[in-house]
């Protein structure tokens, strides 16, 4: 019942949001599927958002926070989007504040209703992550900025998963704010060059891949020199 009336509220306001945006064109202005509609969109709102800059906004923010506390696939795609409208800084801040707000919003809903379906989805897989976890809670900030980082699980599963391994919400929050920055920078630079992007796939090089591989690894050290006793922890043992 929750997560229907959330999702009647996200729908409500988005529609109420498309319904008062003045002079726009109904059969441009929706959430782009593909790089041809993202071409299109953002060819639109580059002049509309001139004069209609803070609905654009709203609408943008909004219309990220519904996909991420959903999970359905179209942020990348938004976040090209905030580059290609806002620059590299401004849309920077952007992704990153609505990402972090959307796997918020995802968090908690998760918390209400995700357990059962995870357990039914991805049961494995929840196992393999509650073991992690568990293995890491003295410098689980750390490791959950590695998985931010790097693309060792999917941005989803963590959201949706977090609250079920127990992991706490401020350390949620902090990776979450800090470790989609990397990504996101990669995301919204390629947004500027919007029109030389022929995939998606082509966002993630292996270069790419590597150094967020390499910026995770980094986060990860702690952990890893946390996980070896000391000298005067082998004689007390």
């Amino acid at each position: 019942m929750a997560v229907v009336a959330l999702f009647t509220v996200f729908v409500g306001g988005l529609i109420a949001i498309f319904l008062t945006m003045p002079d726009a064109d109904r059969d441009v202005f929706k959430l782009p599927r593909t790089l041809e509609e993202l071409r299109k969109l953002t060819e639109y709102l580059s002049v509309y958002a001139q004069d209609h800059t803070l609905q654009v906004l709203l609408g943008y923010v909004v219309s990220y926070v519904f996909l991420q506390t959903f999970m359905i696939p179209g942020t990348i795609l938004m976040s090209l989007l905030a580059g290609a409208l806002f620059g590299e800084y401004y849309g920077l801040l952007l992704v990153v504040s609505t990402a972090t707000a959307g796997a918020c919003s995802c968090y908690f809903l998760s918390k209400l209703v995700g357990r059962p379906l995870l357990n039914w989805l991805w049961p494995d897989k929840l196992a393999f992550f509650r073991d992690e976890v568990a293995k890491r809670k003295d410098k689980l900030l750390n490791y959950m900025l590695f998985l931010r980082i790097t693309p060792t699980l999917p941005n989803t599963f963590i959201n949706v998963a977090s609250p079920i391994v127990d992991i706490p919400f401020d350390t949620f929050f902090w990776a979450t704010a800090i470790g989609l920055v990397p990504a996101a920078f990669v995301t919204v630079r390629a947004g500027l060059a919007l029109g030389e992007l022929q995939s998606l796939r082509d966002l993630y090089d292996l270069k790419t891949i590597a150094t967020l591989f390499f910026i995770g690894l980094v986060s990860i050290v702690p952990t890893v020199f946390a996980s070896k006793p000391t000298e005067q922890e082998k004689e007390n043992s």
